[in-house]
C-alpha cells in the first residue's frame, strides 16, 4: 500500500473532515442519549446525504486531486492502472481532465449507491441485534457512533488490502464476481422461500463466547457504559459485547458490499470514500427504516438482483465493459423498481384493508 505526496494530503484531509464531522455530531448534536425520532431522522438523513453529494460535485471538477493527476502522461497513467472506461485520445489537458473528472464522479456516485442501499440490507441486522440483546433505544445512537469510528478503520484495511490484490493477481476480481453472484442468489432464494432472519443467540453467538473467555464481563447492564472498574477490576458490560457484535457483522457485510464497489471502480480512493459516507449516513439511516423498513416488503429482491447484476458484470468484465453512465442507470434502475413496488404493496395491503 502507497502513496505519493497528493494521494496523502488528499487522504489526510478527507479523514480530518470526517473526524472532525463526528467530533461535532458527537459532541454538540448528539452531545446526550435520546431516541432519534423519525423527523430527526429524516433530518439527519438528508444532512450526510447533502454532504456526500458536495463530495461528488469536488471529484467532479476537481477529481484529479486525489491522485495530483494534473498531466496528460499522468491522467493516461490512472486510466490504465485502474481500468476507468474512458479515452482521453486526441483530448487536450482540460478537456482530458474534465471527462476523467466526470467518470471519476460517476463511480463515486455509482459506489456510493450501492453501498447506501445495502447498508439497509446491514440496518435490519442491527435492529435483530439490538432487540435480541434488549439494548434499551435511548443507548442505540452511542453504540452506532463507535460502530461507525470502528468501521471506517475496518473498511479502510479490507478496500487497500483487497485493491493490493487486484492490481497484482487481476484474476481476483472473479473470485469477487463468483461470491457476489452465489450471495445475491442466496439472498433471492430467502426471498421467495419466505425464509426470516434467525434469531440471534445470544449466549453462543462467538462473539459472546470468545470475549466471556479471554476477558472479565459483568452480566448486568451499567447505563452507557462500555466497560466499569469494579474491585480494582477491569470489566467489560454487555453494552461492549454488543458494540463488538455490530463490529463483526459489519466485516461480514463488507465482503458483500466493498467487492460489490469494486465491480464498479478498481480505484481504492473511490471505493473508500463512497464506503465512508454511506457508512456515515448508516447511523440516521438506522432510525430511518426502523420506523418504515415494513414498507419496503421488495427491498431484499432488489438488492439481491443488485448483487447478482454487479457480481456477473465483474464476471465478464475480460469480454464486454459497461459504461459508468450505464451501470449507474441500472443500478438505480433496480432500486427504484423495488421501492415503487414496494410502495405499491403497501397501498394495496391498506386498501383491502
Amino acid at each position: 500500500m502507497s502513496f505519493n505526496l497528493n494521494e496523502l494530503i488528499f487522504f489526510s484531509s478527507f479523514i480530518v473532515f470526517i473526524l472532525l464531522m463526528l467530533l461535532l455530531d458527537l459532541g454538540v448534536f448528539q452531545k446526550h442519549s435520546h431516541v432519534m425520532k423519525f423527523r430527526e431522522s429524516v433530518a439527519w438523513t438528508l444532512v450526510w446525504v447533502s454532504i456526500s453529494f458536495a463530495f461528488y460535485l469536488l471529484i467532479r471538477f476537481h477529481g484529479n486531486w486525489i491522485h495530483g493527476a494534473d498531466t496528460l502522461a499522468a491522467i493516461q497513467e490512472r486510466i490504465t492502472k485502474f481500468h476507468h472506461p474512458i479515452s482521453i485520445n486526441g483530448l487536450g489537458l482540460e478537456d482530458a481532465i474534465s471527462r476523467y473528472n466526470k467518470n471519476l464522479s460517476l463511480e463515486y456516485l455509482t459506489g456510493y449507491l450501492i453501498e447506501y442501499s445495502l447498508s439497509v440490507d446491514n440496518v435490519f441486522v442491527i435492529v435483530l441485534i439490538f432487540l435480541s440483546f434488549k439494548i434499551k433505544p435511548l443507548y442505540y445512537k452511542r453504540v452506532l457512533f463507535w460502530g461507525i469510528l470502528g468501521a471506517i478503520v475496518m473498511r479502510f484495511l479490507f478496500i487497500f488490502i483487497s485493491s493490493a490484490l487486484i492490481q497484482r493477481f487481476e484474476w481476483f476480481l472473479y473470485i469477487f464476481g463468483g461470491m457476489l453472484v452465489v450471495i445475491g442468489l442466496k439472498m433471492g432464494w430467502e426471498f421467495i422461500s419466505h425464509k426470516k432472519q434467525e434469531e440471534i443467540d445470544t449466549e453462543h453467538h462467538p462473539v459472546v463466547k470468545f470475549m466471556s473467555k479471554y476477558f472479565r464481563v459483568t452480566k448486568e447492564d451499567h447505563d452507557q457504559k462500555f466497560w466499569i472498574i469494579r474491585g480494582g477490576k477491569f470489566y467489560f458490560t454487555p453494552l461492549f459485547i454488543v458494540l463488538m457484535i455490530i463490529e463483526f457483522s459489519d466485516v461480514l457485510f463488507a465482503v458483500d458490499s466493498v467487492p460489490a464497489v469494486f465491480s464498479v471502480t478498481l480505484d481504492p480512493y473511490i471505493v473508500f470514500f463512497s464506503n465512508i459516507f454511506a457508512i456515515l449516513g448508516l447511523r440516521s439511516l438506522f432510525f430511518l427504516v426502523m420506523n418504515v423498513m415494513n414498507r419496503f416488503y421488495y427491498l431484499k429482491l432488489g438488492l439481491a438482483v443488485l448483487l447478482s447484476f454487479v457480481g456477473v458484470k465483474m464476471l465478464l468484465a475480460y469480454f464486454y465493459k459497461l459504461s459508468t453512465n450505464h451501470s449507474l442507470i441500472i443500478i438505480a434502475s433496480i432500486l427504484v423498481l423495488s421501492v415503487i413496488a414496494s410502495l405499491f404493496r403497501s397501498r394495496f395491503i391498506k386498501k383491502s384493508l
